[in-house]
């Protein structure tokens, strides 16, 4: 489960500014903001620009958000829409948890 003072390190391969890139650009910012205030930085990886960016994290589909850190690193494939999935997919903490 997420630590209070864990780091979080985000890589969100995206292909230039299509509909589904931009939602998953402003959704992980939003859940970003929301979960880990001042904990995070999020690298966006456009691969229209750089397409040869996406065999260093075998990244077959778009947008793929990748956690560096905390350890273990893990992928989400979609456009982060599913808060509930996200939060669940990365062990980050429930609303309800928060604080309590």
């Amino acid at each position: 489960m997420e630590q209070k003072g864990d780091f979080w390190e985000l890589r969100l391969y995206v292909a230039g500014q299509t509909p589904k890139s931009l939602l998953a650009i402003a959704n992980l910012r939003k859940i970003c903001e929301e979960r880990l205030a001042g904990r995070f930085r999020i690298e966006i990886v456009d691969l229209a620009r750089q397409p040869d960016r996406a065999r260093a994290d075998d990244v077959l589909a778009i947008p793929t958000l990748i956690r560096r850190l905390p350890p273990p690193i893990k992928k989400i494939i979609g456009t982060l829409a599913d808060e509930e999935k996200v939060l669940l997919g990365f062990n980050m903490k429930h609303r309800s948890e928060d604080d309590g």
